[in-house]
């Protein structure tokens, strides 16, 4: 987990929000033999070949320490130029604006991120559904991509979240899954592809998943 890298590693962006050593391990482990980095530095993650966007927390707090580790010019031009994925809040971050904290995003997939509705937030039996929605549910695969090779349509990933995204073109949407209301949980973009789910943590299909990333040639 070291933070240098020569060019051409796997680069995890590190902006100081949850935890990043699971990922960093769920990668390390589908990607034998080549140099699997966390990092702060944006002239490493300038030199990634590919880069990994997680994160947890709050959008606001996320985007200003984007701000504050000088991150964000080196995030953008990966977004643009590189094999990018975006997990959970990685893949909020994105979108032009968010309802958490009423904040802009980075603005590279235009479209918004929306709270959970709360008066709609019932399951087929009219009970009352959490939110945060935390655990294991259904992600219906939209269309095809690269990053869903070798895993079937409806496979459950791990979830940890109270927003979602709602991207501006239909087209960009990759994978849906049902939690109150349907809402848009994989989206992807020329060289991305994000996921509001947490694959390092969605067992066999999550390391299909990053296998998948590591090997994809946008």
């Amino acid at each position: 987990m070291a933070d240098k890298a020569p060019r051409g590693a796997i680069v995890v962006v590190d902006y100081g929000m949850g935890n990043l050593r699971s990922v960093w391990q769920a990668l390390v482990r589908v990607a034998p033999g080549r140099e699997v980095v966390v990092s702060a530095d944006p002239a490493v993650v300038a030199a990634a070949e590919r880069v990994v966007f997680p994160g947890q927390g709050a959008m606001p707090d996320c985007m200003r320490e984007i701000d504050a580790r000088g991150l964000r010019a080196a995030v953008l031009d990966a977004a643009r130029n590189k094999p990018f994925l975006g997990i959970c809040i990685g893949q909020q971050m994105l979108f032009e604006h968010s309802e958490e904290g009423d904040v802009a995003g980075l603005g590279v997939i235009a479209g918004r991120v929306r709270r959970f509705p709360a008066e709609r937030m019932l399951d087929g039996t009219g009970s009352r559904l959490k939110v945060p929605h935390m655990g294991w549910n259904e992600v219906r695969q939209a269309r095809e991509h690269g990053l869903w090779r070798g895993i079937a349509d409806g496979t459950r990933f791990y979830f940890v979240h109270s927003y979602f995204v709602a991207p501006s073109d239909p087209d960009c949407v990759v994978g849906t899954t049902d939690y109150g209301v349907l809402f848009t949980s994989a989206v992807a973009q020329d060289n991305i592809f994000a996921i509001q789910c947490h694959p390092e943590k969605s067992a066999t299909a999550g390391l299909a998943m990053l296998a998948n990333f590591v090997a994809w040639k946008p």
